[in-house]
């Protein structure tokens, strides 16, 4: 059985790939809606049935427990699928997001309790960093800035060229303007690893950046640690399944610089309706 891998799109091989590295050994199956991303601007309705689709589907292919990497989905989605679909659909499986290991972190990094979340408009309007991390953390303060360009330059191949540094500056700025004592800042949006560079060229020096991959990845290795029951289903033979709703040609030359190149992708095409 496999552990499955949704993204709306191509963010979501940044979490594979720091799965990859930490449990090398188990078998993926990676799933991308590319035909529909993204998925940010869409209504918590949309994104609910879109995401509600590819876990069937991953469950249909063998998938024995599926993690939603795509912040939208996990803020927009997971909840309702945890708690309404999977005791109908199996509940024997399992269904994680991204939000929850990230928010479990934070307290490690911020000294000032000022915490500022970089997300698209859709996990910015769900609330869902904020909530969960003043679960965890009710003294933590959490300021975010919905950065609606930043998928784009990345999609487009734009993310790295000059013309990117004004929409990373400005939304960093932005940011700011709401709270000169933030100290820790989320990456809430799997594509946004790929801005790093502009991201620390514009951010104050002292301030932490938080990308999600080793810290989901890190957090599902504990995970299948403290479920034994869970881990003994699935399979070991180091099989890597991608597909896409889109065309695999183009899935497969865009991933690459998603996986910096040490992944080899040969996606299929694949519906969800």
């Amino acid at each position: 059985m496999y552990i499955g891998v949704f993204d709306s799109g191509y963010g979501g091989l940044t979490i594979l790939k720091e799965f990859l590295r930490y449990l090398p050994e188990y078998d993926y199956i990676y799933l991308g809606d590319n035909a529909r991303a993204p998925y940010g601007t869409r209504s918590f309705e949309t994104v609910y049935q879109y995401t509600l689709q590819a876990v069937k589907k991953l469950f249909e292919l063998g998938s024995q427990l599926v993690i939603l990497a795509c912040n939208t989905a996990s803020a927009k989605a997971l909840r309702t699928i945890q708690q309404k679909d999977l005791p109908r659909l199996d509940p024997q499986r399992r269904v994680l997001g991204v939000i929850r290991p990230s928010a479990e972190v934070i307290g490690r990094y911020t000294s000032t309790g000022k915490v500022g979340v970089f997300a698209t408009p859709g996990t910015v309007g769900s609330r869902s960093y904020e909530l969960e991390i003043n679960k965890l953390y009710p003294d933590v303060e959490v300021f975010q800035q919905a950065c609606p360009m930043w998928v784009p330059l990345v999609e487009n191949d734009e993310h790295l060229d000059d013309g990117a540094d004004y929409f990373v500056h400005k939304y960093i700025d932005s940011l700011l303007a709401q709270e000169e004592e933030i100290d820790t800042v989320i990456l809430a949006c799997t594509h946004y690893p790929l801005l790093l560079p502009k991201i620390k060229k514009f951010l104050p020096a002292g301030i932490k950046v938080i990308s999600q991959g080793p810290i989901v990845a890190q957090s599902l290795k504990d995970y299948l640690t403290r479920h034994p029951q869970m881990d003994s289903k699935l399979s070991r033979l180091g099989k890597r399944i991608f597909l896409t709703t889109d065309i695999p040609e183009d899935f497969d030359q865009k991933a690459k610089k998603f996986v910096d190149n040490i992944i080899e992708i040969h996606s299929q095409k694949i519906s969800l309706i």
